[in-house]
């Protein structure tokens, strides 16, 4: 598929979350797609993210639900929707230990109905329409201290989390091989940079240094993890989209393997730096919590594939973008302070409720 040369009108869900936001912005920025951002501004969906695409004419929001068959066969009829970029999901692995059928329902059956909806309404042309699911590396499961994962390694997910993800890979692997569907996988590793709800690690730990609260680390602060910088993300989908092999998947990593507790410890470092407060004053903060149940240990991608295939490399290395993310927040405090008490979930209804 390479639809450069026309204009495509993509559905992106998801997109007023973390990732979702830099992939709207990718898309429009680097093409001349229109683009309907689709998103059901739960906790972590902030339409404030989106602010700077309000008025423009080539972007259009919808607030809906993708477990919703109405609506979505509605808004794909609507806006003559000829692809997907499916980003909608639940993605915090503790609210998965604690409330794991919230997982499913939407990871899972949203997944499907989505699927279902595009499957109905391309069905004159399936094969040109494409729809494109964000996965991440935690299907997979955990690695010991070598190797990395690529596309071939077998699925082997260990939270109820990364089993609904595991899961919806799955069904849209099997509506290409049943149906014909133009689909296309990405499985990233950790996204970290602007934007990012403060329930994740990074932003969690910038907003605990600012205020002064413990920096909670998980056990001993071992686990691995491989951290992309977030629009690094958004132009490995813009390529996987465009570029990709029809019933392909890639993985798409950051090439920077960093224990919990040394990236804690670096953000510290650099947060007094910022601050400017004296060097070992944040790590004071550190504080190692019970660890969460079946917390895989490491994760490392291979990003070969993407690499040679569609010539993607990311463009940033971790200690300058997480400086750059650092920056950011602290710019940004307001945004932050929002959402921190909540006021963000009233964006929606004082600038979209009066359309």
């Amino acid at each position: 598929m390479n639809p450069n040369n026309q204009q495509r009108r993509i559905l992106v869900t998801g997109a007023a979350g973390f990732i979702g936001c830099h992939v709207v912005h990718q898309l429009l920025s680097k093409h001349d797609h229109h683009v309907v951002s689709f998103d059901l501004l739960t906790y972590a969906g902030n339409l404030e993210n989106l602010k700077a695409f309000e008025d423009h004419d080539r972007h259009t929001f919808v607030k809906g639900d993708i477990r919703d068959a109405a609506l979505l066969d509605q808004v794909l009829k609507e806006h003559d929707i000829t692809d997907v970029i499916h980003l909608a999901a639940e993605s915090h692995v503790d609210r998965s230990i604690s409330s794991p059928l919230d997982f499913v329902t939407t990871n899972v059956l949203g997944t499907v109905t989505l699927l279902n909806a595009c499957k109905t309404h391309w069905s004159a042309n399936l094969g040109e329409h494409r729809f494109h699911h964000v996965s991440t590396d935690e299907v997979f499961g955990s690695l010991g201290e070598t190797g990395a994962f690529s596309e071939t390694t077998a699925y082997d997910p260990r939270s109820p989390y990364s089993a609904s993800k595991a899961s919806s890979d799955h069904f849209v692997s099997a509506y290409s091989h049943t149906y014909g569907m133009n689909v296309v996988i990405s499985n990233c590793s950790n996204n970290y940079g602007p934007n990012q709800f403060p329930e994740k690690l990074i932003p969690l730990m910038i907003n605990n240094i600012r205020t002064n609260k413990p920096l909670p680390v998980y056990g001993k602060g071992e686990n691995v993890r491989d951290w992309l910088w977030v629009k690094d993300h958004a132009r490995a989908i813009d390529v996987v989209f465009h570029e990709g092999s029809t019933g392909e998947t890639y993985n798409i990593g950051g090439n920077e393997e960093w224990t919990n507790i040394s990236l804690v410890e670096t953000l510290c470092d650099l947060m007094d730096e910022l601050l400017e407060q004296a060097k070992g004053t944040s790590r004071k903060l550190i504080t190692f919590v019970k660890d969460r149940p079946g917390h895989d240990l490491r994760y490392a991608i291979d990003p070969s594939k993407i690499r040679d295939e569609l010539h993607w490399e990311p463009s940033i290395s971790f200690r300058d973008g997480l400086r750059a993310t650092a920056k950011w927040y602290l710019d940004n405090q307001d945004w932050l302070d929002r959402i921190v008490n909540g006021e963000y979930r009233s964006y929606y209804e004082s600038h979209y409720n009066q359309h």
